[in-house]
């Protein structure tokens, strides 16, 4: 520790901290999948109650959705900066608009109560989702695909 003390009063050193959303670079939609998937269940839940039911189970149902609304969007936004890359909108030139509209959707999903608008963000999660696992070469609709991680 003297070494490192005295080399700090030699050449003045700047402490830096950093810090990487995932380093190893595992990247997978299925945390954005399961919240969306989230929102609609809670949605369908809430249109489902009447006047009967407890507050405090409508209160709940619209906490967790809106939690898993940002989630969505959190999730979203790592794999839209960190993972996807310039040959990847070279290959699917419709990622911006899809990334935009699904945060907008989680957005709205957050604001308000609507399956259908629930079911929206889930088809566009899905979609990015499809995408994500063409970028590594493995079709995302065939159940017997094998998933690759590492790249």
């Amino acid at each position: 520790m003297k070494i490192i003390s005295v080399l700090k009063k030699v050449s003045p050193v700047v402490d830096v901290n950093a810090h990487c959303d995932i380093p190893c670079g595992i990247y997978d939609p299925i945390t954005a999948k399961i919240g969306a998937q989230t929102v609609l269940k809670m949605s369908v839940r809430i249109e489902s109650l009447d006047s009967s039911d407890d507050v405090n189970t409508f209160s709940r149902y619209v906490a967790v959705k809106e939690e898993h609304a940002q989630a969505v969007k959190n999730e979203l936004n790592i794999l839209w900066s960190d993972y996807f890359k310039p040959e990847h909108l070279a290959d699917h030139p419709n990622l911006h608009d899809l990334f935009w509209n699904a945060n907008k959707l989680a957005g709205a999903n957050k604001q308000g109560v609507s399956s259908d608008s629930a079911k929206q963000l889930v088809n566009a999660v899905d979609e990015i989702a499809k995408i994500f696992w063409q970028t590594k070469g493995v079709n995302y609709s065939d159940p017997n695909a094998e998933v690759r991680y590492g790249a």
